[in-house]
């Protein structure tokens, strides 16, 4: 936003002895122009700037000094309704009133200057809600309309903005005079307006919601029906994007519902929802009718649910009431009749679903409705409401009344009332943090367990030692902590669930009632820790203490259900482990007497359905009796159908009936079930509810079921859809970067796995969609965020404001570490609760706007993975882009190149996972036996010593030599000769063509570029045909098309830096060789160039030289994090400068990064396919193309390599930009570069020990 502050001070002192008169006709002059474009806001802050001083210079009693106040004022209103600024209205305001006080009476200029003066208290009085702004309006809005002679054109509209006025007076204080007076006035507006007038559809919104209001208040259907139907009107006369169109759409759809309320015609009802849906996704985030919009469409969604009973149109409803009562501010006069609807909302839920937590809430809102105090006294209702909504969840839970009573106390306005040290505020933070839990448990609201923890925690750090509250609140903490562990496995969480649930039961007096909570709830932390680690003795503990639990419980408890069945699952557990068919028959046992005491309606019946069924499936495999299997068969249908819909356990259950029906089918060849099966899994897979690892797994099921008995289906494609969109959701933002590749190390493969059967299919376009979407995730996500928003900025700056703010905050809270717990105090722990909590809060922001985002017609894809077809038109001109796809079942290639619309399939019949898993381990094995660690400590070259490195061993495995070889003949030539590519003579002039290989699996680990035959006589090998780089993915290619411009010229240049002595690594001298060089060489071709060696920089003063340089030479050390890759870093003599710190920086004129450090090129094993290099870290940052290396580079040849590459570079620069520095040639002059290093080398015969000096350096990029 322009600031007006800083334009005024500037104007003021290099105008200050400027003539007023030609400072407000240049004032007048650039407002005019800004109305006529509405382009550059600098032009209204200038003008304003102008009108300001002018008036400050014009004498009191100069004739104009009114005029010139009323422009000012003009001004500063246009500037406010582009920014919203309140401060402008300030200023106006009080400008325009003492414009009024200087204009006489009887002026032609008075009724519009009263007129703009309303309109500026008015607004003020939307924000603010301030009545005597209102109060004020009116007076002015009255005066201005006895002062307009009749006939006059401003008739209407002043008419209308009084009616305005009065309507909301009305709202305030319910006086129906204020309503009728407005009526009127509309109503008369409207009768002067002629048809076609641009402001018809506006005058007929007025005046329908004013009798709409009439309606509210006296019920007459006369009043409706009119209301309805200017609603309607005033529709049909606006024209699609125009800004009223939401309030319009809300008007209409309010007036239905209101119809369909007294006559219960569900046309009406449906036609309002729509109406309202569609203003809803048209109103920006922030607005402030945002909140009524929401109220609106909740009351309309729960009419129809109650009318219909569709569960989706109830939850639908109270997420609208949610969100209403959100944006409501306390003291409002709508607070009320929100809390009301919410409640009302959430009964229905209960009746419907019998949760406990539903009532809870709805008990709370109605309460807080029925009880809302005199005016002063905005926070009771608040109070009351999450006392009712903490006395349900515990009381029908527990059945003890005392946790009754003190959840009564557990209040989330009660802690915000309660003051800073009070004896109660520990309890009531403990109390709010259950009932919050309990809320995650039936919703699966991440959210809620982490503010319940934070809560925990906070309670517990007020809790002095030795307090009776000590042991319970430790207890409700351990099964937090336990339960988020169950939802995420973060093993931190499960050893701090244990550890407090072993304080607690110390704390726990012998023979207190919570003996055997404690016991029951240490027993589930220890089973989860056995199903974590396989440790047996965590199991005979659990079941130990299961036991126990057990034996405290008295007949007719209402936890005797759970205890047994938490022992039922843990005697199974030992039966898988010892085959000991006794404790199956004890966990059947203990199982069936869990069922038998639990009553039906009960929200753990299907649990306890389910697990039975599992272990009886259990003895069927033992036994093979088909009795059990039907048995289990039968419960786990049963738990089917008990479950409520939109209960997270949806998905396991059906996919656990799956799993028995395929087992009778292989043991029966009934049609029947594999039938079942298939659909069991494919429901569980495409449910939208549920942990997202288990409906991943059962999309890989049935994937798999298909290709093993129905390979052919063209349903392995909906299967393998539903495999890739699940796997995305397995890294979502709301987790820190190193949790979200390690969720990915389960599923690494997947994608090839998918693309290997789309090939078998012959569909191509799936196999190149699925290799683009399923692989990259994380580094999809760090650039996503991070790209330009030039059209959105263009369509709506807010918006683009947003996703900015947004993506910077998500990415420094991806970044952050998992900080060990142990040792941190509870008040630290509480604060990282508190991140936590704010981290996924932001990653649900950045979804909901990402969700209006493509709610915007020509945005529907904004961050969305491109279709496979909208790369074709920005593929790079002059060469190929080739993914390779390695998989068990086939090798194929893909290859897009410019001018040709469809991809291009290649199988690879004799390459194959195999080849490509030995070639990489016999890589491995050489560059390990060659000491290529880190530059500065790889063994020195030793001509005269044949082909050994001093002090390396003779190898007995493939030599570098067959590793190309074979990646030449399997891999490499297959594709250059189905693309018809020749050999390019090294006297020839003719320009080779680029390739850029985009390799998966293991494959990304060997160096294509490389491959060829090479032997002391003579080579054939790829750079004799092409010029290779690397992409990470093809969009990543694209984007780089698509979006290259121009480098700026104030920019374009080359910084460099060399660190030779990193603390704690080998010293590498030759790096300031190389550096001096490269700049010797700028500064002799007159480029702009800048270096500075070792402790000369830092790497603040590195990022600021990134910012000024459009390419940068880095010759230092680097270190590499795959598990955190912002954590990434170049080692500096003075400190380090990380990929994070990197990616903050705004480097939009970045072009070309040379990297001349060890191994910046290399990702990580585990995750092939997920692009954790330096070298994909600053594509994400912004360069263009980067050079970057595979393994340790050796200190000698470096130097060489960067001086052949820049003199290359050099050489065929653009004339024109003779000083600047360009990297559009960066690939072939690596090109060049290595094949000059191979020149040097040549004496030593293509041995091993040449090839791994020259083959490391990479070009990634465009």
């Amino acid at each position: 936003m322009t600031s007006l502050r800083g334009s005024n001070a500037s104007t003021a002192e290099t105008e200050a002895d400027d003539n007023h008169e030609q400072l407000f006709e240049d004032g007048v002059a650039l407002t005019k122009q800004y109305e006529a474009t509405r382009a550059d806001l600098d032009d209204l802050a200038t003008a304003i700037s102008k009108l300001r001083r002018a008036v400050e210079l014009t004498p009191e009693d100069h004739p104009d000094m009114a005029l010139r106040l009323s422009w000012l004022d003009h001004s500063l209103w246009s500037h406010f309704e582009r920014t919203g600024d309140l401060q402008d209205l300030d200023e106006a305001i009080p400008a325009q009133q003492r414009a009024l006080e200087l204009t006489p009476e009887g002026h032609p200029d008075m009724a519009e200057r009263l007129s703009n003066l309303g309109a500026f208290l008015w607004s003020r009085f939307e924000h603010i809600g301030d009545l005597q702004d209102l109060a004020e309006v009116i007076s002015a809005g009255q005066r201005a309309l006895e002062l307009t002679p009749e006939g006059h054109p401003e008739m209407a509209r002043r008419l209308a903005n009084l009616g305005a006025s009065l309507r909301s007076r009305f709202e305030r204080t319910g006086d129906l005079q204020d309503l009728a007076e407005a009526i009127a006035a509309r109503r008369l507006a409207l009768e002067l307006t002629p048809q076609g007038h641009p402001a018809m559809a506006l005058l007929l919104t007025g005046l329908g919601t004013s009798l709409l209001s009439r309606f509210k208040r006296a019920g007459d259907l006369q009043d409706l029906a009119e209301a309805i139907s200017a609603a309607r009107q005033a529709l049909e006369l606006t024209p699609e994007g125009h800004p009223d169109m939401a309030l319009r759409l809300t008007g209409l759809g309010t007036s239905l519902w209101s119809h369909f309320e007294r006559t219960g015609d569900l046309q009406d009802l449906g036609e309002a929802i729509s109406a309202e849906q569609r203003a809803l996704e048209l109103t920006p985030v922030g607005h402030p009718s945002m909140a009524r919009r929401l109220a609106n469409l909740g009351s309309s969604l729960w009419s129809r649910f109650e009318r219909t009973g569709d569960l989706q149109n109830l939850a639908e409803a109270i997420s609208a009431a949610q969100g209403a009562l959100e944006l409501t501010p306390d003291g409002h006069p709508d607070m009320a009749q929100r809390l009301a609807n919410l409640g009302t909302s959430i009964n229905s839920r209960f009746k419907r679903t019998g949760d406990l937590q539903d009532l809870a809430e709805a008990i709370s809102a109605q309460q807080r409705a029925l009880d809302l105090t005199p005016e002063g006294h905005p926070n009771m209702a608040l109070r009351l409401a999450n006392l009712g909504s903490s006395l349900c969840s515990r009381f029908k839970r527990t059945g003890d009344l005392q946790d009754l009573a003190e959840a009564i106390s557990a209040q989330h306005i009660a802690l915000e009332l309660t003051p800073e040290g009070h004896p109660v505020m520990a309890l009531q933070l403990a109390n709010l943090g259950t009932s919050l839990g309990s809320r995650f448990k039936r919703t699966g609201d991440l959210q809620d367990l982490g503010e319940a923890i934070s809560l925990q925690r906070r309670g517990l750090e007020l809790s002095p030692e030795g307090h009776l509250d000590m042991a319970p609140q430790l207890y409700h903490l351990g099964h937090s902590l336990w339960s988020r562990f169950e939802r995420i496995g973060d093993l931190q969480d499960l050893a701090e669930a244990i550890s407090v649930n072993q304080r607690a039961l110390e704390l726990t007096p012998k023979g207190h009632a919570d003996i055997a909570v404690g016991l029951a709830n240490l027993g589930s932390s220890l089973q989860s820790r056995f199903y974590r680690t396989g440790d047996l003795q965590d199991l005979a503990e659990s079941i130990s203490m299961q036991q126990r639990a057990l034996d405290l419980t008295p007949e007719g408890h209402p936890d005797m259900a759970r205890r047994l069945a938490n022992l039922g699952s843990l005697l199974h557990s030992h039966f898988c482990c010892t085959g000991d068919l006794q404790d199956l028959a004890k966990a059947i046992s203990a199982k069936q007497r869990a069922l038998e005491l639990t009553p039906e309606g009960h929200p753990d019946m299907a649990s306890r359905l389910a697990n039975l069924g599992s272990s009886i499936h259990s003895r069927f495999e033992h036994t093979g009796d088909l009795q059990d299997l039907a048995q289990a068969i039968s419960m786990e249908q049963r738990a089917l159908e008990v479950t409520p819909e939109g209960h997270p356990d949806m998905a396991l259950r059906l996919s656990n009936l799956a799993v028995s029906f395929e087992t009778r089918f292989e043991r029966t060849g009934e049609i029947y079930d594999f039938t079942e099966a298939l659909s069991k899994y494919r429901t569980s897979a495409t449910s939208t509810l549920g942990p997202a690892d288990i409906r991943l797994q059962a999309a890989k099921d049935w994937a798999r079921i298909l290709d093993q008995y129905n390979p052919g289906s063209p349903d392995i494609l909906n299967a393998f859809d539903t495999v890739i969109r699940l796997i995305t959701l397995m890294t979502t933002l709301d987790q820190v970067l190193e949790n979200r590749y390690s969720r990915l190390v389960d599923t690494s493969g997947v994608a090839l796995q998918a693309t290997s059967a789309a090939f078998a299919l012959e569909r191509v376009d799936k196999a190149l969609e699925w290799l683009e979407q399923g692989r990259c995730l994380v580094w999809r996500q760090l650039t996503s965020l991070r790209t330009p928003l030039d059209d959105l900025h263009r369509h709506d700056s807010r918006l683009a404001e947003s996703v900015v703010k947004l993506s910077r905050k998500l990415e420094g809270a991806g970044s952050a570490r998992n900080a060990a717990r142990s040792a941190m105090s509870m008040s630290e722990k509480v604060s990282l609760e508190n991140q936590a909590r704010d981290h996924l809060r932001s990653a649900r922001e950045w979804d909901d706007l990402l969700v209006k985002i493509r709610a915007t017609p020509g945005f529907e894809r904004f961050l969305e993975p491109s279709p496979w077809y909208t790369l074709i038109p920005h593929l790079p001109e002059g060469g190929h882009a080739i993914i390779i796809n390695v998989d068990a079942r086939r090798c194929d290639a893909i290859v897009l190149s410019a001018g040709r619309s469809t991809p291009l399939h290649i199988p690879l019949p004799s390459f194959s996972i195999a080849k490509c898993n030995q070639y990489r381990q016999d890589l491995t094995n050489q560059l390990q036996a060659h000491d290529y660690r880190e530059r500065g400590l790889t063994v020195a070259m030793a001509p005269e010593r044949g082909d050994e490195f001093r002090g390396v061993r003779k190898l007995n495995h493939a030599t570098v030599q067959d590793i190309l070889r074979g990646l030449w003949k399997d891999l490499v030539k297959p594709i250059i000769q189905a693309l018809g590519i020749a050999n390019i003579p090294a006297s020839s002039t003719e320009a080779a063509p680029r390739i850029w290989w985009c390799p998966t699996g293991p494959l990304s680990f060997l160096p294509i570029h490389a491959a060829g035959i090479y032997t002391s006589a003579s080579t054939e090998c790829l750079l004799d045909y092409a010029v290779s780089s690397y992409t990470p993915t093809i969009a990543a290619l694209t984007d780089r098309v698509s979006s290259a411009r121009p480098i700026q010229k104030g920019v374009s240049g080359l910084f460099m830096t060399c660190q030779p002595n990193a603390p704690g690594k080998s010293h590498i001298p030759e790096t300031t060789t190389e550096v001096q060089s490269i700049y010797d060489l700028a500064r002799m071709e007159g480029m702009r160039a800048q270096r500075f060696d070792g402790s000369a920089i830092t790497p603040a003063t590195c990022l600021d030289s990134m910012e000024q340089f459009s390419s940068i030479h880095l010759a230092c050390h680097a270190y590499q994090d795959a598990t955190n890759p912002l954590e990434s870093r170049f080692l500096f003599h003075n400190g380090s400068l990380d990929l994070f710190t990197i990616l903050q920086r705004n480097l939009k004129d970045a072009d070309l990064a040379f990297l001349s450090a060890c191994q910046t090129g290399t990702g990580s094993e585990k995750l092939p396919d997920e692009a954790v290099h330096l070298a994909a870290g600053m594509l994400a940052a912004g360069y263009r193309r980067v050079v970057a290396t595979m393994w340790a580079i050796q200190d000698e040849h470096a130097p060489h390599v960067a001086m052949d590459f820049y003199q290359y570079l050099l050489k065929h620069r653009d004339p024109a930009h003779a000083s600047g520095f360009d990297g559009t040639y960066s690939a072939r002059a690596l090109h060049h570069a290595t094949q000059e290093l191979r020149s040097r080398l040549r004496k030593c015969n293509n041995s091993d020990r040449s090839l791994l000096a020259w083959i490391p350096y990479v070009h990634f990029g465009y």
